[in-house]
């Protein structure tokens, strides 16, 4: 085979293993694939052909490896094989458990000390909770006054009930 021809085969090998990367996470191990085909092909032309060509070879893949990434990386956005779902609260999707909302102005105890956080039994149900910055002690009456994200937020009640 002509070392010309034998260049631009592996040079053209190297081209399709950098898509096949870009689709396949294989850790990059793939592009170690590429870049032992880029070399060779490069040491092929450099060794067989000429220095002049070896030079053109280097400067090709110097600019056409860059450009080659990034438009596989934008395509790849575009592809069936990525996630089109946006995850929101629009989409209906929370990070949040629906049932921390129930305990929204409920009462109970602080079951250790929150500085400022810890745990508290509400309704019977032990749970982790946070104050806004002040320290309760354990067995203070607590009133759970915001439900954000994963935290309940408490305050210590000021008039216990009896």
């Amino acid at each position: 085979m002509n070392p010309l021809t034998l260049a631009i085969l592996l040079q053209l090998a190297g081209v399709v293993v950098i898509i096949a990367e870009i689709i396949i996470p294989s850790g990059g191990l793939i592009s170690v694939v590429a870049l032992a085909l880029f070399g060779y092909s490069l040491f092929v032309v450099f060794q067989e052909v000429s220095f002049a060509t070896g030079i053109f070879f280097v400067i090709a893949d110097i600019i056409t490896i860059p450009i080659l990434v990034l438009t596989g990386l934008k395509l790849l956005a575009k592809s069936p094989v990525t996630l089109h779902k946006e995850l929101s609260s629009a989409a209906g999707v929370t990070s949040q458990s629906s049932q921390l909302k129930d305990y929204l102005g409920r009462t109970g105890m602080a079951a250790c000390d929150l500085h400022p956080a810890g745990t508290a039994v509400i309704n019977g149900s032990r749970v982790d909770v946070v104050s806004r910055g002040e320290y309760i002690e354990k067995g203070s009456a607590i009133v759970v006054s915001a439900v954000t994200g994963n935290q309940i937020i408490v305050r210590q009640q000021k008039n216990a009930p009896d």
